[in-house]
């Protein structure tokens, strides 16, 4: 089974890479920090404009027609980035579930603003003091004639303010519904949330009698949890990819480090207690590469073990992007934890993708559902006190 990449996806990654490394790479995501939205949506257009938004649309909708192996150079040189934005959130779980499960004049309406960047979407879908699992959907909708009118709270949205569309999961007769709602549609109420993560912004959504047409449901009523299933395993196959591609720059920041800092009148690259972490960081990065690839060829071949595929690396890439993050801070010293070194904004990723759309512990268990192997009672009564919060 050959994972490499074609010599088409190789020169698409060189055309990013260049691009961001014009863009000094990191600068983006410290725009971002400091407020300057024009100049971070500024590089996002003109990443629409190389092409990274159309590759997985069908052609009859303004894109490209190509694969979700097609993603993986893309999501890798992101990741590398920390661009900020919704690529992953609109190409990875957007467009899938559209695709998959929109009616003809949804997929006319959403996918060629997708493909020209003149639309991205944002998930609202964690309600405060809930959780990610299906018991910890709440916000209720009330189907009036051709109208849908949702009240409730969503909490922790990510880069509402570069999103034009909300996916929303709420309760439509007490099942799961999945909405797409105009974030300009009347009725609701931004507002700010501190987070430990500054390259990605939160956003309390409040939704106070907002009607949206009947049009605006992706997929039958009450077959939401299934559809927003179906949208995690391209989202967490995407995920591990940018992961990856975050993983990379680790360890060639601390590589880089270890050649020029010096202890005792030698480099610290030297030192056998800094190779064999540097050696540990390599091979983290290549198992969860391995996987990352694997995971987007199940997904793309609908190969029968994909959902085991996507939530093992799903798993693996986040606790290693957690751990090596860490470890470059370790690598770099006293001056890895300053704001002028980027070693932080890595750790900071790593753990704001830890519990975002689903903790490990859950990605565990659905992987040993896959299995047919028991799930722990544990988890079934964590959720219950979670949801009588």
């Amino acid at each position: 089974m050959d994972f490499s990449l074609s010599q088409e996806q190789e020169m698409f990654r060189e055309y990013v890479r260049k691009y961001l490394t014009d863009m000094e790479q990191m600068k983006v995501a410290r725009d971002y920090i400091d407020n300057k939205i024009e100049q971070v949506k500024t590089v996002l257009s003109e990443l629409h404009e190389l092409g990274c938004t159309q590759l997985n649309i069908p052609e009859q909708y303004d894109g490209m027609g190509l694969g979700k192996l097609d993603l993986v150079p893309i999501m890798e040189e992101m990741g590398r980035a920390l661009v900020p934005g919704l690529h992953l959130e609109t190409s990875a779980f957007a467009v899938p579930i559209i695709e998959q499960f929109g009616t003809t004049e949804q997929k006319v309406m959403y996918l060629p603003q997708i493909a020209s960047g003149e639309a991205s979407f944002t998930i609202a879908w964690l309600e405060p003091g809930r959780s990610y699992k299906q018991q910890g959907i709440q916000v209720k909708a009330t189907l009036i004639n051709e109208t849908v009118v949702i009240n409730g709270v969503k909490t922790q949205v990510p880069d509402v303010e570069l999103a034009q569309y909300l996916v929303v999961p709420v309760l439509i007769n007490d099942e799961v519904t999945v909405v797409i709602v105009d974030k300009s549609t009347s009725g609701i109420t931004l507002r700010d949330q501190k987070g430990f993560d500054e390259t990605r912004k939160l956003t309390e959504v409040t939704f106070d009698n907002v009607e949206i047409p009947v049009h605006q449901i992706i997929g039958p009523i009450g077959d939401g949890w299934g559809i927003i299933q179906e949208g995690l395993l391209s989202y967490n196959a995407a995920l591990s990819s940018v992961a990856v591609g975050a993983m990379e720059h680790i360890v060639e920041m601390a590589s880089e480090y270890a050649k020029i800092r010096e202890q005792f009148g030698n480099p610290i690259g030297r030192f056998q207690a800094i190779k064999h972490r540097l050696a540990d960081m390599k091979l983290d990065l290549e198992t969860a590469r391995s996987l990352s690839y694997y995971a987007n060829w199940a997904l793309e071949t609908a190969s029968e073990d994909r959902i085991e595929a996507i939530c093992s690396a799903r798993i693996f890439a986040t606790q290693s992007f957690i751990r090596l993050s860490a470890q470059n801070i370790q690598i770099h010293g006293g001056i890895g934890f300053t704001e002028e070194i980027d070693c932080h904004l890595f750790v900071k990723r790593a753990r704001f993708y830890e519990n975002y759309l689903g903790s490990i512990e859950q990605y565990y268990e659905q992987a040993i559902e896959s299995l047919n192997w028991e799930v722990s009672e544990k988890s079934i009564e964590k959720e219950t006190i979670l949801s009588t919060q």
